[in-house]
């Protein structure tokens, strides 16, 4: 067995040294935000709370899980995350693979009118006016449909698409696959890493959008957490009703961004372990051996 080098010995220490602090770095101000959640409004406000809660206090989620409309609103959020990962992934990955194919007749044209629309929009007003005319109002349409494609995400998977061994479709077309059987059969499957990022980029996005949400729901039983949390925030903050007295406000007030941001990353950071597991085993199957 080779011992390694002294220098590679130091390398590894160095290397340990700084990961350890990008770790503490990243972590600190998360374990903060966590730590004043559950503390009490006067250690809050004097800023004695760093990593462990000072003056112990569930107020602000004792008055917010006990709500039946945050239940409900965050039901909604699942539901609006999941139907419009769906659609955008379906969207995304049909574009993004015809966009790949280089013998394609028109392919600049089709790329030029995805990249026009990361500069160019219709503006908020004509958006507005066109949801509302389509009849989308107060529906998860009007969620899903018009964040469906992330230009950027194309992109991604059209770059990845296209270094895919092209020998692969063309066995899979001697063997009598079509267009949507090979890209069903063999590319989605070699292409789990990107999938996975996509996914996870997606439901990201759709589970902290809150303002079209404010713009186009009205009616409180249809609205995510986020404007939930987001109208929690405006009461405590601007001295309004939030369902409590007038100590239980100063507390919620405190701490209830903490809280807001602890229950709104809570769900993501519990399914970001699982898919990772696919990051790793994508990138091994798309993998081209030799």
């Amino acid at each position: 067995m080779v011992r390694p080098s002294r220098s590679y010995r130091v390398f590894q220490g160095i290397n340990a040294v700084v990961l350890t602090l990008v770790v503490i770095v990243t972590l600190y101000p998360f374990v903060n935000i966590i730590a004043r959640s559950f503390s009490g409004e006067r250690q809050i406000r004097a800023g004695e709370v760093t990593l462990w809660p000072k003056g112990f206090d569930l107020t602000t989620y004792d008055i917010v899980f006990h709500d039946a409309m945050f239940w409900r609103n965050y039901g909604n959020t699942v539901l609006y995350t999941v139907v419009s990962t769906a659609i955008a992934m379906v969207l995304t990955t049909c574009y993004a693979y015809v966009l790949s194919k280089k013998h394609l007749k028109g392919r600049g044209l089709l790329v030029g009118i995805a990249v026009f629309t990361m500069f160019f929009t219709g503006g908020l007003i004509p958006n507005y006016v066109l949801i509302t005319s389509l009849g989308l109002k107060n529906t998860i349409w009007a969620l899903a449909l018009p964040n469906a494609i992330s230009v950027f995400n194309l992109l991604v998977m059209k770059a990845f698409f296209e270094n895919l061994p092209s020998e692969l479709e063309e066995a899979a077309q001697i063997d009598g696959l079509g267009t949507y059987g090979i890209l069903a059969r063999i590319v989605l499957p070699l292409s789990k890493a990107v999938v996975a990022t996509m996914v996870l980029f997606y439901s990201v996005s759709f589970w902290n959008s809150w303002f079209g949400a404010f713009l186009y729901l009205d009616r409180t039983e249809l609205m995510p957490v986020t404007v939930y949390l987001r109208n929690l925030i405006a009461g405590a903050t601007g001295g309004g009703n939030a369902g409590a007295g007038t100590e239980q406000l100063t507390q919620v007030a405190a701490n209830i961004q903490a809280v807001t941001i602890v229950l709104t990353s809570l769900p993501i950071l519990c399914v970001y372990p699982f898919v990772q597991r696919y990051f790793v085993s994508g990138v091994m199957l798309g993998a081209v051996k030799g």
